[in-house]
Parts: C-alpha cells; sequence; structure tokens
C-alpha cells in the first residue's frame, strides 16, 4: 500500500494546507490524476498523485496544515481496470452531468475533461410551478433509487435527514464508505428554493469562524466557487493586502537564504537580434494574432537549448555537491499581482519547439495570474534552471538572485535599438542584454561564459530552434 504525502512545491516550502480533497474513499485513481489542492505561502496547486490504485482511506482533513512529507492518503495496487474518468472529471460532473452518458474521447474511452465541458446538462429538477402531487409523491418514497443516479431518479440526498441548525450526519456511499459531510451538503436541496452557494471545504470552515455570509460573497474560483481567498478579502478590508505579504514574505525568506548560502558570481553579454526578430516576423506574416510567437518565446527556447549544451549549470546543489538534472526543466519567474513570485517550470523545455514553448508559456503564465486557474504540482517541483525576464517592463539588464537549490539564473532584458559595428560599419540594431548569475560552489566564470556564448549562437539561428 503506497501513501500520497504532502510534496514540496519549491525550495522554500516547508508545509502545506490541504484546502480540499478532489477524491474519495473507494475512488481509482491514475499516476497523473489530480486529486487534491493545496494552498501554499504563494498560491492553490493542484497536487497530482504518482501512484496508480484505489483510494483506502484520507488521512487528513481539509483545512489542515501539515509539514512537507505527511502522510495524506493511503492508496492500495490496483485491482482492477481503471474506470474511465479521472477525479478532476468526476467533479466537474457533479450534480449537473451523467457520466454514464458521455463518450470518452480519451485512450481507451476516457472520459477527459473537454467530454465533460461539452456534455449536455441533466434535466432541471421539478419546480414550484409543477404539480405538486409530482413532488409529494417523490417525498413520499425517499429511499426509491434508479440504479447509476440517471435522470428520473430523486436527488441523491433523499432520505439524509436535513438538519437546518447544522451539518448533516455523514452517510455511506454504495461502496459502503463513509461519504464527507461537505459531499452530503452539496447534494442536499433546502425547502426554500434558495441558490445553493457553491464553496471550498475550506471557505465554508472560514465564514463560519469569521461570520462571513457565503452567499455575499463573490467567488473566484470555478464557475464562481467561492474560495478560502474571497472570504478572507470578504472578512477584512486588509485580508487581500495580508495575503500579498504572505507571498512576499515567502520570496523575501528564499531569497535571504539564496544570499546568505550562495556565492553569486554574474556575467553579461550584448546579444544582437536581427536575425532572430527578421525569421519571427516572416513567421507571423499571414497568420491570426493568437498563433503569432513573441520575442520571449525565442529567449526562452535559446536559454533552453543553451542549458542543455552546458550541463554543469543546469542542476542542483544538494548535499555540499552539484548533482545534474537528467533533463532541461526550465523556471520562469512570474510575479504575482497581489505581489510575491512564483517560478512554474517547462518540463523538458530544450527538447520544445519555440511553438511549444510559447503555447506553454502563455497557459502556466495565465493560471498563475489568474485566481481562477490553478499551477499543478508537477510544474512547480525542481526547476533545474531559471530565467527572469523583465522586458516587457522596460528594464534593460537584470541581475538575478540564483533560486536554491539551484546554480544557475539567466536574466533578460528588453529588446533595444543600440548602434553596433558590424564588419567595420556602424549601424543600428535590436539587441537583448542577456546576464547570469551563478553559484561558484558548481561553477566559475569559464562555465558560465560558454552558456552565455551558446545563447547568442542559437539567436543567430533562429530557424533551428
Amino acid at each position: 500500500m503506497a501513501e500520497f504525502t504532502m510534496p514540496s512545491l519549491g525550495a522554500d516550502m516547508d508545509e502545506g494546507t490541504l484546502s480540499q480533497w478532489l477524491v474519495h474513499p473507494g475512488d481509482h485513481v491514475t499516476r497523473g490524476d489530480v486529486v487534491a489542492v493545496v494552498e501554499t505561502a504563494k498560491s492553490a496547486i493542484e497536487v497530482e498523485c504518482f501512484e496508480s490504485g484505489t483510494v483506502d482511506s484520507l488521512l487528513v482533513d481539509e483545512g489542515a496544515t501539515v509539514p512537507v512529507g505527511t502522510p495524506l492518503a493511503r492508496i492500495t495496487a490496483p485491482a482492477e481496470e481503471p474506470r474511465p474518468t479521472t477525479p478532476l472529471v468526476r467533479r466537474l460532473a457533479e450534480d449537473h452531468i451523467d457520466l454514464a452518458d458521455v463518450r470518452g474521447s480519451g485512450p481507451g474511452g476516457r472520459i477527459t475533461r473537454t467530454d465533460v465541458e461539452n456534455a449536455g446538462p441533466r434535466p432541471a429538477p421539478p419546480t414550484a410551478a409543477q404539480p405538486a402531487a409530482r413532488l409529494g409523491q417523490a417525498d413520499a418514497n425517499p429511499d426509491r433509487r434508479q440504479a447509476g443516479g440517471r435522470p428520473g431518479s430523486p436527488p441523491a440526498a433523499v432520505g439524509v435527514p436535513r438538519h437546518p441548525d447544522g451539518p448533516a450526519p455523514r452517510r455511506t456511499t454504495g461502496s459502503g464508505h463513509a461519504e464527507s459531510p461537505a459531499a452530503a451538503t452539496k447534494s442536499r436541496r433546502g425547502t426554500g428554493g434558495a441558490k445553493r452557494v457553491h464553496a471550498s471545504p475550506l471557505a465554508r470552515r472560514l465564514a463560519g469562524e469569521l461570520g462571513v455570509d457565503l452567499a455575499s460573497v463573490a467567488g473566484t474560483g470555478r464557475d464562481g466557487t467561492v474560495r478560502a481567498e474571497d472570504v478572507r478579502t470578504a472578512a477584512a478590508p486588509g485580508a487581500s493586502q495580508r495575503a500579498a505579504g504572505t507571498a512576499r514574505e515567502a520570496t523575501a525568506r528564499l531569497m535571504s537564504r539564496s544570499k546568505r548560502e550562495i556565492p553569486h558570481f554574474y556575467l553579461s553579454t550584448t546579444v544582437d537580434m536581427t536575425a532572430a526578430l527578421d525569421w519571427m516576423h516572416a513567421r507571423n506574416r499571414g497568420l491570426p494574432l493568437s498563433a503569432r510567437l513573441v520575442p520571449a518565446a525565442l529567449l526562452l527556447t535559446a536559454v533552453a537549448r543553451a542549458a542543455g549544451e552546458v550541463p554543469e549549470l543546469n542542476g542542483h546543489w544538494v548535499d555540499g555537491a552539484f548533482a545534474p538534472a537528467p533533463d532541461v526543466r526550465l523556471g520562469v519567474v512570474v510575479s504575482l499581482r497581489g505581489g510575491g513570485l512564483v517560478v512554474p517550470a517547462l518540463a523538458h523545455a530544450d527538447t520544445l519547439t519555440v511553438t511549444e514553448v510559447m503555447a506553454r508559456l502563455k497557459d502556466v503564465v495565465a493560471r498563475a495570474r489568474d485566481a481562477r486557474g490553478r499551477l499543478r504540482s508537477s510544474e512547480t517541483a525542481d526547476p533545474s534552471i531559471t530565467v527572469t525576464h523583465l522586458g516587457d517592463q522596460g528594464v534593460e539588464a537584470v541581475f538575478g538572485v540564483v533560486y536554491p537549490p539551484q546554480v544557475a539564473l539567466v536574466g533578460l532584458g528588453r529588446i533595444t535599438e543600440r548602434p553596433v559595428a558590424v564588419d567595420g560599419l556602424l549601424g543600428v540594431r535590436p539587441t537583448v542584454t542577456a546576464t547570469l548569475s551563478a553559484d561558484h560552489r558548481a561553477a566559475d566564470g569559464a562555465t558560465g561564459a560558454r552558456l552565455l556564448t551558446a545563447l547568442d549562437r542559437l539567436l543567430q539561428q533562429p530557424e533551428e530552434l
């Protein structure tokens, strides 16, 4: 039996808050499925499972804060074929989609998120305008259910006593496992016809503690779901500023550790971007705006390829020695709107094309900054080298601070026109200043110079990126 533990989602993470479970005991999970949401000091992260099997038990309650490495759940080895869905798909389908009627488009008929989003909703429940006799008949037969919970069956919570002054008692599912109070609450229907507020369990708990009426809170989660951050914002005018301060404090601790422990050295070079920009403009000509490249995609792709050519700077300083990474996981520094930084990683970045880097970059930056989106644990764990790009802020050069336990960080400024001598003639060309901050314990200046030289060479041959 394997244990699913609180993952480390960054070098500065010592503990995390289990915000939401997306699975229940008895659910079948496959490696890579999103099974929980964890809140760190910086953001909420969707955590993936690294084992396949059946969820035996959940060991930590929602809302609990535990250290990294704490067992969160137990997963037994698979005894049967995996269900053709994922926990996230089942969560999205709750209350309005019958998965039995959805045709899966994934491998082996697996139902994907797109399949659920494209599926039609279930028929709406009876309203007060429908015959009272029909409603009375449903109430008179609380235990009657059709197999599979298909349309036409009574609401899932019929037969569970209503408790207006408190939460409903735990009930059992068809597999005999206890259902959480949050799940039972989601399936209850009140008699007054009031609109049900969609909120995460942690948000409900905080609302009770802080005296916040969930019905008055504007949710920023998926489909308007109220998140814990929404409750904190509603509870006090300064709550959002305090949350931003927490993210800033986490960044401050990591940067202080870096400057305290890592002997930095710095290099810089000026790269002629004429060839790269000419190639990019020729490629973009005639393409729709959404498919066009931006210079950042070229620069990041070149950095990833250069890191692959100079493995001495692509890895981590662990236990007093340098450990090279097996592949290039390119970390990209993203500034959060509320303050602080997060560094999502592009896996196998040295094997990606410019177009693929562009697509992944747009995706992770949008989700990192959008309250409705979340990064996944696989996107935040162990970048092997990091890039900080401040060109869009008008900065010409940036000398960054190495993110431990990494040993190198590449800084990129804005592309600006400068006078340049080429073949004895003076002209004006677009250039960018590329810098390297590196750990002197792992490498020296000659090694750093090789990386910047490789970066320059790759940008002179953009068609090969």
